[in-house]
């Protein structure tokens, strides 16, 4: 796939990883639609890039835990841009806490933005994707495959994000849409009120899934990736 005027939906692009990516694909000429929960932080950022990018990002408000706004997104890049070629399901957060102090609350947004929004992501774009021979990815953990103490809710989240992606590319490989779902480790994004700094140097940095991701679009067709697992080089910049 040539990224140059392919148009791409990234959940939760207004920061982090989703704005690495984003950034990614703008460089390489592509059209990006960014959501967030928020019109205005959506809204700023696509206004900031596009001043860099000329007009070539929206920022949407929605939210992946209602489908309806992922099918309202999906309807509003394809009025604007006739189109929709990749899918990216980047919105997550993290609540992590031991089973006795983890909340109802709390596990219900962990599923909910991190499983759930994937399947509103895919339900909303499916048949673009298909008509486009274009690819969904979604970006998990290594936390899908390694549990830990505090991370009920997190890691089955991420666990079920892992093997919901690679039973949906086995679904939509016979329509030509690929699907990869990426796992990285520690990344130097604000995730869990984090603030990014020179300390985080060690750590992967948004970019580099960005640079990730045109690796996957750009690669032979012939080939598909449909795990990958990134880590820092050196744990914790030792």
């Amino acid at each position: 796939m040539s990224i140059k005027n392919k148009v791409a939906l990234i959940t939760g692009g207004t920061k982090g990883i989703g704005l690495g990516i984003a950034e990614a694909l703008l460089n390489e000429g592509g059209k990006v639609a960014i959501t967030g929960r928020s019109k205005e932080s959506s809204e700023e950022i696509a206004s900031l890039l596009n001043e860099t990018y000329d007009d070539s990002v929206i920022g949407i408000k929605a939210d992946v835990r209602e489908l309806d706004d992922q099918v309202r997104a999906v309807r509003m890049i394809t009025e604007k841009w006739g189109r929709l070629d990749v899918a990216i399901a980047n919105a997550g957060v993290g609540h992590f806490a031991s089973i006795q102090d983890l909340s109802q609350r709390q596990w219900n947004e962990v599923i909910d933005v991190n499983l759930t929004g994937a399947f509103h992501t895919i339900k909303a774009s499916v048949e673009e994707l298909k008509r486009n021979k274009g690819y969904f990815i979604t970006i998990a953990s290594l936390a899908g495959t390694n549990f830990f103490a505090n991370g009920a809710a997190y890691n089955a989240s991420k666990f079920g994000l892992v093997g919901f992606t690679q039973a949906v590319m086995l679904d939509l490989r016979k329509s030509g849409v690929k699907v990869s779902t990426i796992m990285p480790g520690s990344v130097a994004t604000y995730f869990n009120d984090h603030i990014p700094s020179k300390e985080d140097a060690w750590k992967i940095q948004p970019e580099d899934i960005g640079k990730l991701v045109i690796d996957l679009l750009t690669m032979h067709p012939r080939t598909l990736p449909s795990k990958i697992e990134v880590r820092p080089s050196i744990p914790g910049g030792k």
